[in-house]
Parts: C-alpha cells; sequence; structure tokens
C-alpha cells in the first residue's frame, strides 16, 4: 500500500497566504463599496451642490433665471421654453434646502394622469413604495423617502389644476 505524505510545511504556506490575503481583500471590497452612497439628486443634479454651482449646471441646461419671480437672498425661480414646469430653488446661504418643479396644466384630467406617471416613474426608479396621506380625486400626496431625502408629488386641483413636485433633503 502507497501512503501520501503530508506536503512539507513550505509548500503549505502560500497557499494558505493566498487564501488569506483574497478574504482580505474580499472584506476590503466589501467594506468600500458599503461606504458608498448614492447622493440625493435632482434629476442627476446633486443636492449636495453649492448654490451657485446648482444655479450654473441649471443654466447649462437651457434653463433661464426669472428675476420678477426670484428673492435674491433664499430663492431663485428658473424657466424654460423646452420645458412645461418652472422650477423653484430655495437655499440658505450657500446649501440646498429644496427644490421644487410646477407643472401648470390646462385640465384637471392632465394633472391626475401626469401625477400618476411621476409616482409610478418614481416608485421604480427608487423602488420603493409612496407614503400617501392624503388621495382624493383633486388633492393627492405621494412622499417617497429617498436616500439622503424626501421627494413629493402634491396634486391640487382646486382652481387651477396644479402639479407640484418637490425634492428636499434631510
Amino acid at each position: 500500500m502507497f501512503h501520501r505524505k503530508p506536503l512539507p510545511l513550505h509548500r503549505q504556506k502560500p497557499n494558505v497566504m493566498r487564501k488569506t490575503v483574497f478574504l482580505f481583500v474580499s472584506m476590503m471590497l466589501v467594506i468600500a463599496c458599503s461606504k458608498l452612497e448614492k447622493s440625493f439628486n435632482y434629476r442627476g443634479l446633486s443636492l449636495a451642490m453649492t448654490t451657485s454651482q446648482f444655479v450654473d449646471s441649471m443654466k447649462a441646461r437651457g434653463f433661464v433665471v426669472d428675476s420678477a419671480a426670484s428673492d435674491s437672498g433664499r430663492t431663485v425661480v428658473f424657466a424654460s421654453t423646452q420645458e412645461k414646469y418652472r422650477v423653484l430653488v430655495a437655499f440658505a446661504g450657500e446649501k440646498l434646502a429644496a427644490v421644487q418643479e410646477q407643472y401648470v396644466l390646462s385640465t384637471n384630467d392632465s394633472t391626475r394622469r401626469m401625477w400618476q406617471e411621476i409616482r409610478d416613474g418614481l416608485e421604480k426608479e427608487l423602488n420603493a413604495w409612496p407614503d400617501c396621506p392624503l388621495l382624493k380625486d383633486d388633492h393627492k400626496i405621494a412622499n417617497f423617502d429617498a436616500s439622503d431625502g424626501i421627494i413629493s408629488v402634491i396634486l391640487e386641483n382646486t382652481y387651477r389644476p396644479t402639479l407640484t413636485v418637490r425634492y428636499m433633503p434631510k
């Protein structure tokens, strides 16, 4: 009968060392990936930007500042002929406090349909169900808890049909 001799110790170490190094590198990758956070953003623009960076980015996207509607100390209102909404940006110093899209549409049915489309799109994008504290025909609210903020989709059909989408960092 043949008996196998155990491998000499100097031949076993590289295999054990290789496994140890692989385990260490794997653990470091897991830790590094878990610390990566997707920043809260408005249509691809990080809400961690300074106010001036955000304003410059909106201008680069074709929006212009509506100086008549803006308050130079706390808010900036953007308008664009390409988009069917206006954007209001509220800030405190150089930190963004909220970004709000305001849609004014012609009929109650069009705002209801758009509210549902935006709500469904955010539900899919964030992979989360919204908190809906109010769900009537002419007044609906859907709040999504995103990674670093809250996104609210608000429908108000009182006198003039309006739809608001508000992004508020935590």
